[in-house]
């Protein structure tokens, strides 16, 4: 599946059959990832959103609901590298990048790729590293690129992290430096299964894996091209003042600490785009701004109550309720 172009890269031209073939991509790799984890959809749709607008995931909540298993699952349906980094304290920045190493026979560094050189990088309980540690993957997530010894290597395409933290208030976890966290498009928390789906939990994952039976469904290709045709989803003037305007909004609130930055709206939009395209639209509606907005936005700002997840996001909710909508296609 390919774009139209009329001369140059930014004419190019998206219709409803390009809209559906991305449904029917996405499709697919939601059904796969949903035989995976049980009750789970929610969070399975945001994480398709961000794997298709091209952004990082943030898993939060506490231990043994299925954080990993998610990022996992995502690895399983797309036919790509996937890396598993599990974050300890003891872990140093070159075991996350890689490092130069003298070969003897060659008398000259060869550089050893570490294992963020991946489509997929399961950053598994990233917390529990040191912010030094933590620090290595900045310029990953930022810029899809590693710099080692002033050497610059690029990372595959695509390239995604999806990241599991527990609760900070947790033994043995460091915060994640607001710089990392504004790297992550979005935020996402699980939660604990409801009563039918815990039950068919214990059905399913006592006997077998439930990876095991998970196959590829797409491929880096198609992950590429769907990515190309959302990013030409179109929206309006009006719906990106609108961003703007809530991204001023949490600036400038008494009960916020810190506002989020312009890379917020970049993701937000970006984000607003793939759920539009999962909606079957070319266009970008309020809807898809506000439904996003505090999934996308929540852990960009600190509320001066504290940082309290729950508490940002509902201050996001108190924020979209307060400005008027734009609208306009």
């Amino acid at each position: 599946m390919s774009i139209s172009q009329e001369g140059t890269q930014t004419n190019s031209v998206i219709g409803s059959e390009h809209i559906e073939w991305v449904q029917q991509l996405t499709s697919r790799a939601r059904t796969a990832m949903n035989a995976v984890l049980e009750g789970k959809d929610d969070a399975v749709g945001l994480s398709l959103i961000a794997l298709l607008a091209g952004g990082h995931v943030l898993l939060e909540d506490v231990p043994g609901v299925g954080k990993t298993l998610l990022a996992r699952a995502m690895g399983k349906v797309v036919d790509g590298s996937v890396r598993r980094i599990q974050f300890t304290p003891d872990l140093l920045p070159t075991d996350v990048v890689g490092v130069n190493l003298f070969n003897q026979e060659t008398k000259h560094f060869e550089f050893r790729q570490g294992p963020v050189f991946a489509n997929i990088v399961i950053a598994d309980e990233i917390n529990r590293a040191s912010p030094k540690t933590q620090s290595a993957m900045l310029e990953c997530m930022a810029e899809g690129q590693a710099t080692i010894d002033g050497a610059t290597y690029q990372m595959p395409s695509p390239f995604i992290v999806v990241a599991t933290q527990n609760p900070i208030d947790m033994e043995g976890t460091y915060a994640l430096p607001e710089a990392q966290r504004d790297r992550f498009m979005t935020r996402i928390s699980l939660g604990y299964p409801h009563t039918a789906d815990e039950i068919d939990l214990l059905d399913n994952q006592i006997e077998h894996d439930p990876l095991s039976s998970a196959t590829p469904v797409t491929s880096l290709e198609q992950i590429n091209q769907a990515r190309e045709i959302v990013r030409h989803v179109s929206a309006a003037r009006q719906l990106r003042e609108y961003i703007v305007s809530i991204l001023h909004a949490t600036r400038n609130d008494q009960t916020i600490l810190l506002g989020c930055s312009p890379r917020g709206g970049v993701h937000l939009l970006r984000a607003a785009k793939a759920r539009a395209a999962l909606s079957g639209r070319t266009f970008v509606t309020p809807d898809d701004i506000q439904a996003l907005a505090p999934s996308i936005l929540a852990h960009r700002i600190i509320p001066r109550d504290g940082d309290d997840s729950e508490l940002a996001a509902e201050l996001i909710g108190r924020v979209l309720a307060r400005i008027p909508i734009s609208t306009g296609q």
